[in-house]
């Protein structure tokens, strides 16, 4: 379905024309939270490749969950451009690593880990460390080992660059932070000697081993670069050294790069990522355009101007970290509630999430978010006491259910038959009434339904979402209320939300207090019309300013 310049610029305010029709690189996007980015750069892309500034198979648009690169990915083929290649960096390497394998390494390629825990489990054994093999001391270490990583630390320095990097390791044995950096660092290399004798790949090795045949190989680089010659990277405050590294192997010495990001949104330094990369792309590129979004059509002038004191209390606003204004409605003021006891706490957020769903709330509209997994837990558990249905957000294993590949398997038949009535989202409804009010069902016609009002013309082009989606493991929407931590609720939001735990201790948690700070800056933003924060015990110092 082929869309017009005049209808990819429609609708647009200033700001945003002023960014989708500078189409010619190189470009920065400083984007607010809330202020339509994603909108914006699939437009871009959309109205260079209408106006032949390139052809859709040139463009490589990366992001950083396979949740927004799908996004991005069903924005296009409905702005008439479906064969725009939008992906993870990891994604992105993997697919030229595997295609580039036999001729840059040779041989079969190796396994790729899906998880790192049952190698650590075995490393820790190897090392012989005082480490207990519990979940948490396996998430803790995979995390080190991933930081270590993308900034391309051996094992040998990961003690010295720890601790000069001020990590905060939590493991449950009463050592050191000295003492667990040693042992995780005889882990480390254990988990790395694992590896090589299973033939086994890691994420970031598939980062590293890309980077490394870029490098090496002339021919593959220029095959790849003939490829790609167009770039778009969200999330840009969120790039590593490594992906960093990267992007300028694909770039080369050519200018044609749209970066879209927010340094208030910075939140995955722990992980090694930098927002330095965005802060300073004017200095790499000195005749860049800088363009600014700041009207927030998310939320509520009462949660946008809270927003904007919670940056405005540490002197985090500046050129480069935005000052918000809302179009919308006038809305209730944020409230902030405090409990004796985190059982309290969870106690009223469960009730309360209760009685707006009585009141005639859709759940699927409400979200509870926490800093800690362990938190969330919790919630749950006084929610399923509730009867009330809910969803801890994770991506995990939901296209492996045998209920959810059966659905896909009778849809994939029925795609092929044309509807004589010519409604195919009635079709569809007639497919799924075998499996009844499953959750899957649900989230499967609630993505249908918006596949079809956005010009989606038969099933085929809902089996190809799906199945995209299915390969990216990015599943839809499930009914219920979602709980999330602030890290995994980055790009969503909701109408109600409850944020909760903003305790002293909790939040902020560990050293990095303006990074804590641009997490809780992350939360609020999320919300659309209301939201709640409360906490247990002693208030967080973010909480100071609400006095």
């Amino acid at each position: 379905m082929a869309v017009d310049n005049q209808q990819i610029l429609s609708g647009l305010d200033q700001e945003q024309l002023a960014v989708v029709t500078a189409i010619r690189g190189p470009v920065c996007v400083i984007a607010g939270a809330g202020t339509g980015k994603t909108r914006v750069i699939t437009n871009r892309i959309a109205y260079a490749i209408n106006s032949s500034v390139t052809d859709p198979t040139k463009v490589l648009a990366l992001t950083f969950t396979a949740r927004a690169a799908g996004e991005m990915r069903a924005r296009l083929r409905a702005l008439g451009v479906p064969n725009v290649a939008a992906r993870t960096f990891h994604s992105a390497a993997l697919k030229q690593l595997l295609y580039f394998w036999p001729y840059a390494f040779g041989g079969q390629f190796p396994s790729l880990l899906t998880s790192k825990s049952g190698f650590i489990s075995q490393a820790i054994e190897r090392a012989e460390v005082a480490i207990p093999a519990q979940v948490s001391s396996l998430r803790e270490i995979a995390s080190e080992i991933e930081w270590a990583k993308v900034l391309e630390i051996s094992p040998d320095e990961y003690c010295q660059r720890a601790l000069e990097s001020d990590r905060l390791v939590k493991l449950p044995n009463n050592k050191s932070n000295n003492e667990n950096f040693s042992m995780i660092a005889k882990v480390y290399e254990a988990y790395e000697a694992l590896k090589r004798e299973e033939r086994s790949l890691d994420f970031e090795d598939v980062l590293l081993l890309t980077v490394g045949m870029l490098e090496e190989e002339r021919g593959v680089r220029e095959r790849v670069r003939d490829q790609y010659r167009y770039f778009t990277v969200d999330e840009y405050q969120d790039v590593s050294p490594l992906q960093q590294r990267l992007l300028n192997l694909w770039l080369g010495n050519r200018e044609e790069i749209c970066v879209v990001g927010d340094a208030a949104q910075t939140i995955y330094s722990f992980a090694g990522a930098t927002s330095n990369f965005l802060l300073n792309f004017k200095n790499r590129f000195p005749n860049a355009q800088i363009f600014r979004l700041t009207t927030g059509y998310r939320s509520t002038p009462e949660i946008i101007n809270t927003a904007n004191l919670i940056l405005r209390s540490s002197n985090l606003i500046s050129d480069q970290v935005l000052e918000l204004q809302s179009v919308n409605n006038h809305g209730e003021k944020p409230a902030v509630n405090g409990f004796t006891s985190a059982a309290d706490e969870i106690s009223y957020v469960a009730n309360e999430v209760l009685q707006q769903i009585k009141a005639g709330v859709d759940s699927s509209d409400i979200a509870v978010l926490a800093r800690t997994n362990a938190q969330l837990d919790q919630v749950k558990s006084a929610l399923n006491n509730l009867k009330v249905v809910n969803q801890i957000r994770s991506g995990e294993r939901f296209f492996e259910r045998v209920d959810v590949r059966d659905a896909m398997r009778l849809i994939r038949g029925a795609s092929v038959l044309p509807s004589e009535g010519g409604d195919w989202y009635a079709d569809l409804v007639a497919v799924l009434q075998p499996f009844g009010d499953a959750d899957y069902v649900t989230a499967f016609l609630r993505l249908a339904k918006s596949i079809k009002d956005n010009g989606g013309e038969n099933m085929r082009a809902f089996l190809r979402e799906i199945e995209d989606r299915a390969e990216q493991n990015n599943p839809p929407t499930l009914p219920g209320v979602t709980l999330a931590t602030l890290h995994a609720a980055k790009g969503l939001e909701w109408d109600h939300l409850y944020l909760i735990g903003v305790s002293d201790g909790v939040l902020p948690m560990g050293n990095d207090l303006n990074e804590e700070r641009r997490l809780f800056y992350v939360g609020v933003t999320r919300a659309k019309q209301r939201i709640q924060i409360t906490y247990a015990g002693k208030p967080s110092v973010f909480l100071e300013q609400f006095n």
